[in-house]
C-alpha cells in the first residue's frame, strides 16, 4: 500500500481522539470506530499527514494502520488519488445476502443430516433466551456473537469450504451487519430465532430449519439496512453542516 498523499484538510476531524500511547493497533481501533459508525463518512478521502497530526504522533504508526483497514476492506486506495472510506453500496450488499442465504440454506440442510445431536444441543443451550445475559453484550461482541452461531452450523455441515465462502460473505457485509444490534430487540429476537432454528434442526426438519433461517436473516438485513441508510443521511448532514 503506497503511503496517502497529504493534502488540504478535507473532512472534519474533531471526532478524533489522542490514541493513549499513540501504537497503530490504538490508532487502528479508534479510525474503525468511527468508520463503522461513518464519523468518517463513506467516500472521504483520507491522508496520512492529516491524521497523524491529529493524533500526534508520526505517520509510521498511522500507515500501518490504514495497511491493515484496506487489507480488511474499510479503506481503498486509488492510484495517484490517495486512500478513501470505502463507499456504502446497498445493492451490492443486497447482492451479498442473497449469496448468504444460499450459501446457509446448503449449510443447514446438510448441518440436518451430519451434526451431532450433542453440538446442537450446545448450540441451543447458548442461545436458549431463558439463559440470555441480564447486560447484553455490545454492539461489536453480539455481531461476533451472531456470526460464531451461523458460522458453528456452516462448520457442522462438514462442508468446510462452504464455511470459508460463508465467512468471506460475512467479511463483505460486517459494516453494516453489526447494525442490527444497536436495538435490545433485536439482540432478544436473535437469541428467540437462533434457539428455533437449533430446535428445528434437532428435530431433523431441514424445511422447517430453512424457513427459519432465512426469515432470521431477511429480519436482519432489513433492520441492518434501515439503520445504516439513516445514520449514512445523519452523517452526510454533518458533512454539510461542516463545509458551511
Amino acid at each position: 500500500m503506497k503511503p496517502c498523499p497529504a493534502s488540504p484538510n478535507e473532512l472534519s476531524m474533531s471526532a478524533i481522539t489522542p490514541a493513549r500511547a499513540g501504537s497503530a493497533q490504538e490508532i487502528y481501533v479508534q479510525l474503525k470506530g468511527l468508520i463503522m459508525n461513518f464519523e468518517l463518512y463513506p467516500g472521504s478521502r483520507v491522508t496520512e499527514t492529516e491524521l497523524a497530526a491529529r493524533f500526534g504522533v508520526s505517520r509510521t504508526p498511522v500507515r500501518e494502520a490504514l495497511q491493515r483497514l484496506q487489507l480488511e476492506g474499510y479503506l481503498t486506495v486509488r492510484p495517484k488519488q490517495g486512500c478513501f472510506i470505502r463507499e456504502i453500496d446497498i445493492e451490492e450488499i443486497d447482492e451479498h445476502y442473497q449469496v448468504r442465504i444460499a450459501l446457509e440454506m446448503c449449510a443447514v440442510e446438510l448441518a440436518c443430516m451430519h451434526m451431532p445431536d450433542r453440538a446442537l444441543k450446545e448450540l441451543a443451550r447458548q442461545w436458549d433466551p431463558a439463559y440470555q445475559p441480564s447486560e447484553d453484550p455490545d454492539v461489536q461482541a453480539m455481531a461476533d456473537l451472531d456470526e460464531s452461531f451461523h458460522i458453528a452450523l456452516a462448520e457442522g455441515s462438514g462442508n468446510l469450504v462452504l464455511a470459508d465462502y460463508l465467512q468471506r460473505v460475512n467479511h463483505s457485509i460486517h459494516i453494516i451487519r453489526r447494525l442490527d444490534f444497536t436495538d435490545d430487540m433485536r439482540v432478544d429476537l436473535t437469541y428467540i430465532e437462533h434457539h428455533a432454528i437449533c430446535q428445528h434442526l434437532l428435530k431433523r426438519d431441514v424445511v422447517a430449519a430453512q424457513q427459519a433461517l432465512t426469515q432470521h436473516i431477511r429480519r436482519s438485513q432489513q433492520a441492518a439496512k434501515t439503520i445504516t441508510l439513516e445514520q449514512l443521511s445523519r452523517a452526510r448532514s454533518r458533512v454539510r453542516r461542516a463545509g458551511r
